[in-house]
């Protein structure tokens, strides 16, 4: 018979904080506590790039979904199967208050328009894509070059199948405007989505907006 988890109670605010400090450098953690990052749409890239950027220490995450969790969801998307049913940004953000207790969590159970991604987006400092559809997608990366071309957009762009994991990488577009994935694989094309692809392409999303915290200009890798 396994033996019950035991548990020693949540760490205070000050031993999470000192424990990040010393993984990642102050200086660094003093940037990620101060950023806003909105992500766009909670799946298999948003749900994993959310909990990777709240380990790191990021200080306010802004989740974005209208969808619920479906038992299809589980294989690739960071949800619980009696989550089964739920809105995922609510899903998500009790998900991430056991994972990063300190982090603050602020959610919109909706879709995102041209009509309202100016209100949704305009506290974040870097904005997230992690829709499913195409167009979506494209209103996305649309709307934040027009209205706010001051910001960061970290984008993706192909990782379904089993392709080669190294073909996932990232792309800077432009100053600030990178792309992640192989830019070719698509559902449509076969297999379909495999965890571990659409987590290595959540990673690269979750390791840009890392860098871009950290003051590197170069993110193309």
């Amino acid at each position: 018979m396994n033996s019950p988890v035991k548990t020693q109670g949540i760490p205070t605010k000050e031993e999470w904080r000192r424990t990040l400090a010393e993984r990642q450098g102050e200086e660094l953690l003093k940037k990620l506590e101060k950023a806003v990052v909105a992500v766009c749409g909670l799946g298999g890239l948003g749900s994993n790039i959310a909990i990777a950027l709240a380990r790191a220490g990021v200080g306010r995450l802004i989740l974005l979904d209208f969808d619920k969790v479906d038992i299809s969801n589980l294989h690739r998307q960071q949800y619980k199967a009696f989550q089964v049913g739920c809105y995922k940004t609510e899903a998500l953000a009790e998900n991430l208050k056991e994972i990063s207790p300190y982090t603050e969590v602020k959610y919109y159970t909706g879709k995102v328009t041209e009509k309202n991604c100016r209100e949704l987006l305009r506290e974040a400092d870097i904005i997230c894509e992690a829709f499913d559809a195409a167009e979506e997608k494209a209103m996305l990366v649309n709307a934040v070059l027009e209205l706010f071309p001051e910001k960061y957009l970290v984008a993706a762009s192909g990782m379904a199948g089993l392709g080669p994991a190294n073909t996932i990488r990232t792309r800077q577009v432009t100053e600030k405007f990178c792309l992640c994935g192989d830019g070719v694989s698509d559902v449509a094309d076969g297999m379909g989505l495999v965890a571990s692809r659409v987590m290595l392409c959540a990673a690269h999303q979750a390791h840009a907006v890392l860098r871009i915290l950290a003051g590197e200009k170069k993110l193309e890798e």
